[in-house]
């Protein structure tokens, strides 16, 4: 029932799959805890990592293109996308459309609790879409524990993670320093394969932070490759 619940959220029309080297879906927390100027910098610092040159030089690192997409979350069903559909990254002039597209965005709402649990279900549903690429990661950024709705764990009983990796950006706020932000996303959020948190100290160095964080992610993998990261419980 949870899956076809937020199954109706996600679009039918799908992109048909190209062949890739990774499906990459980047979430972004846009809920009451997040104020309007944090909002902006976490736009415009993730616009920024995709374009540090460091990060183009990962996503043209092979000539098998990277899929794309994104999604702003807040409530139980509150997911929208900020880019029009998967978008593959076969060029430098369309990674600079998608990071404006990005940086140009708007937020959609500003009075919802965390449904972390929500998000992720929607984030595996995206990934559905892309299942000729090879690997596929979901990259949820957020500065708060969810509040609202299903838990991480039970998404991932019930949506498709099969195959998915679950990495987190955590952003460590005046409200959060006294909450172990980081063991909670290290112990109920991530999973799979060399899964892991990267952290970012306020809002602006939220750019700093996800461009360590995409670096990690678009690194060429190998199938069978031992991680040296400790898999998550997830």
């Amino acid at each position: 029932m949870i899956r076809l619940a937020l199954a109706a959220c996600v679009s039918a029309a799908a992109t048909s799959a190209a062949a890739c080297r990774l499906a990459l879906v980047l979430a972004i927390d846009v809920s009451s805890s997040v104020d309007a100027r944090e909002d902006q910098l976490q736009r415009q610092g993730l616009a920024t990592a995709l374009l540090a040159p460091e990060v183009q030089r990962a996503f043209f690192a092979s000539s098998d293109p990277v899929a794309l997409h994104a999604f702003e979350w807040s409530g139980r069903y509150d997911q929208r996308a900020l880019l029009p559909d998967w978008q593959l990254i076969s060029s430098p002039d369309a990674l600079r459309q998608v990071a404006t597209a990005i940086a140009e965005s708007t937020r959609s709402r500003t009075d919802m609790p965390t449904a972390l649990g929500h998000a992720l279900g929607h984030g595996s549903l995206l990934l559905e879409q892309m299942s000729d690429c090879l690997f596929h990661t979901i990259d949820v950024a957020a500065d708060g524990e969810n509040n609202d709705g299903f838990s991480p764990r039970l998404a991932y009983g019930a949506f498709p993670f099969d195959g998915v990796t679950v990495n987190a950006l955590v952003v460590n706020t005046s409200d959060t320093t006294e909450i172990p932000i980081r063991s909670y996303y290290e112990t109920h959020v991530i999973r799979g394969p060399g899964a892991f948190v990267e952290e970012a100290n306020g809002y602006e160095d939220y750019a700093r932070a996800m461009t360590r964080k995409l670096l990690r992610e678009l690194r060429v993998q190998i199938i069978g490759s031992v991680h040296s990261d400790t898999d998550s419980p997830g």
